[in-house]
């Protein structure tokens, strides 16, 4: 098994940054989530459900879940950017997560019980495009902690130049 290199490297602080990027962007939208302006029909944002009509920026559903939801992945961001090792695990399990609430709003019926986050369409894109994401985020942050590099070259036919 590969020696993750420590916090005090170039690929740790990367690490580390990246982690400490996606906290802050995370505890942003969390807080702007509780600004009306910023949350159109703020006034008719409820706890949980699809009864909310709050939109941030006017396009995604949101909640007080929601937004709670979103200030947590920014305190695990900034908690994963204290030690670089915690970074990768932090980014592949956010990926997962999200990868779950894509197929949760794909699948979900919007005008019922079961949609407590809420979520609409743009949520469910946006969603995607954060699976997607941050799973990357995680595998480049894993092969530049584990020393590996992007030699895309098939194995055994290596060629001197």
């Amino acid at each position: 098994m590969a020696e993750i290199r420590d916090n005090a490297t170039d690929a740790g602080r990367f690490a580390r940054a990246v982690a400490a990027a996606v906290g802050v962007v995370f505890l942003l939208v969390g807080v702007l989530g509780f600004i009306p302006g910023v949350t159109t029909d703020y006034d008719s944002m409820t706890f949980a459900g699809h009864e909310s009509g709050a939109e941030l920026l006017g396009v995604f559903a949101v909640s007080v879940l929601h937004n709670i939801v979103h200030l947590l992945f920014g305190v695990g961001g900034l908690l994963a950017a204290t030690q670089a090792r915690f970074v990768a695990p932090f980014l592949y399990a956010s990926a997962a997560v999200y990868g779950v609430l894509t197929v949760y709003g794909v699948v979900v019926d919007k005008a019922s019980a079961e949609n407590f986050v809420p979520v609409n369409s743009a949520d469910n894109w946006l969603h995607l495009v954060l699976t997607v994401g941050m799973a990357a985020l995680g595998w480049v942050v894993q092969q530049r902690l584990h020393g590996g590099h992007f030699d895309y070259r098939p194995r055994g036919r290596h060629h001197a130049a």
